[in-house]
């Protein structure tokens, strides 16, 4: 008998590894999916870009008086809301839409795509003043407040909304443009 439950246990030893797992499912081929179309930001704005306008110039000027009262909010990276901070181009399309209804992207870049260029001589309160600050064309921007002045988020000297002097020796050497919102007449 021992001899046979020996054969026995071998058997049921040799047939457990004998049996063939279950079928493999069958992989579903994968699923083509298109790519991202890549979001352009652009150093200069492009000559050809449909600019936006204000329905009613008055949004301009309303945009200036909007402006002065963010003095002294918080500066946040990426920030397009007074409460929790404003970074430059977040500010601007902030009051934009707030005033005008006119919703600008995140971007300074994109904003002076959508804006027009303007001489000096020409720039009036509630304009778009553009600057170079980091090697970048458009990298930072501010509402002309008139006289001289612009409103802008910074992000050094502070971290709050506040006016500077387009004249003052930094910014001046900095200015990579003026554009506007205003219509075109």
């Amino acid at each position: 008998m021992p001899l046979r439950a020996l054969a026995l246990a071998a058997a049921t030893l040799l047939a457990g590894c004998g049996t063939l797992p279950p079928p493999a499912s069958t992989p579903e081929p994968p699923v083509a999916r298109p790519e991202p179309a890549p979001v352009p930001s652009p150093s200069r704005p492009p000559q050809n870009a449909a600019a936006l306008q204000l329905a009613d110039d008055s949004h301009a000027q309303d945009a200036v008086i909007y402006a002065l009262g963010l003095i002294g909010n918080h500066y946040r990276f990426g920030g397009r809301n007074p409460d929790s901070g404003l970074d430059c181009s977040g500010m601007v399309s902030w009051i934009f839409e707030q005033v005008a209804g006119l919703r600008l992207p995140h971007n300074a870049a994109q904003i002076a795509s959508l804006s027009r260029p303007v001489e000096r001589t020409a720039l009036k309160p509630g304009d778009l003043v553009f600057f170079n600050t980091n090697g970048k064309h458009y990298s930072h921007m501010g509402i002309y407040a008139g006289e001289g002045r612009f409103i802008h988020a910074p992000s050094t000297r502070g971290k709050y909304v506040r006016t500077d002097a387009l004249d003052s020796g930094w910014f001046a050497s900095r200015i990579s443009g003026l554009r506007t919102l205003r219509r075109d007449i």
